[in-house]
């Protein structure tokens, strides 16, 4: 028997008792189950365990597994459907699949990407919800926009039409020390205070994965990236 479903319920609980502990309600931190590299048959379980919202970081390797899973997971609850979060580097010429099949993009960091975007979202869909991928950490290495050129990258999204700019994501630098990890987040969720201050509405701070979504939480994450924790450790291919 799968370990999935108990996976998920261990996650669930486990946000729970951080948000509990920082006098926040659980229901304020949506769960982003994180199946990259994991196969059809084990987002259908989830799925079917009550998760709904899932991240994907490879296009090709997403496509083939939403058209797999979501006749499957309709035929099963017809009157539910899957939310399916883009959160890996965005190439250009895969901007129109993205904003074709994706409910969420978690990874935008450059204004020609939210254009493209913006440009290729079927008019008929409702708009794509975007988050800008922040490099919280002022890692040389690590994607995302530079935190002093967040509010100019956000008010030129903020405009762009069918988007609309939810909040910030970031991956900071891992680190053993949980007031690190917090400082980290809290520099995240100030960014978003800020922007919010000047006019522009924010209401997602994506921060926080299985070893460090207890920091994010305390300091305002409202979606946690969570994968291993939820579908165990992952093989990727040579």
């Amino acid at each position: 028997m799968s370990a999935i479903p108990h996976n998920l319920q261990v996650v669930r609980e486990r946000i729970a008792a951080a948000a509990h502990s920082v006098l926040r309600d659980p229901q304020t931190v949506a769960l982003l189950a994180v199946s990259k590299t994991f196969g059809p048959g084990a987002v259908i379980e989830a799925a079917l365990a009550g998760q709904h919202a899932f991240g994907e970081n490879y296009l090709q390797e997403a496509l083939d597994k939403m058209d797999a899973v979501n006749p499957v997971f309709m035929a099963a609850l017809p009157h539910q459907l899957l939310e399916w979060h883009f959160i890996g580097p965005i190439q250009s010429n895969k901007t129109r699949q993205i904003a074709a099949r994706f409910d969420w993009v978690h990874s935008v960091e450059q204004e020609k990407t939210a254009r493209r975007l913006s440009e290729q979202r079927p008019a008929h869909q409702a708009p794509l919800q975007i988050c800008l991928q922040v490099n919280i950490s002022g890692e040389a290495s690590k994607s995302g926009v530079a935190i002093e050129a967040v509010p100019t990258l956000a008010r030129a999204v903020a405009a762009m039409p069918r988007l609309q700019l939810r909040g910030l994501m970031a991956i900071p630098e891992p680190s053993d020390d949980t007031e690190q990890e917090r400082k980290s987040f809290r520099q995240l969720r100030v960014l978003s205070e800020q922007l919010q201050a000047q006019g522009i509405p924010l209401d997602t701070l994506s921060m926080g994965m299985s070893a460090d979504m207890q920091a994010a939480i305390a300091e305002g994450a409202t979606i946690v990236r969570v994968g291993t924790a939820i579908f165990g450790s992952r093989k990727y291919a040579k």
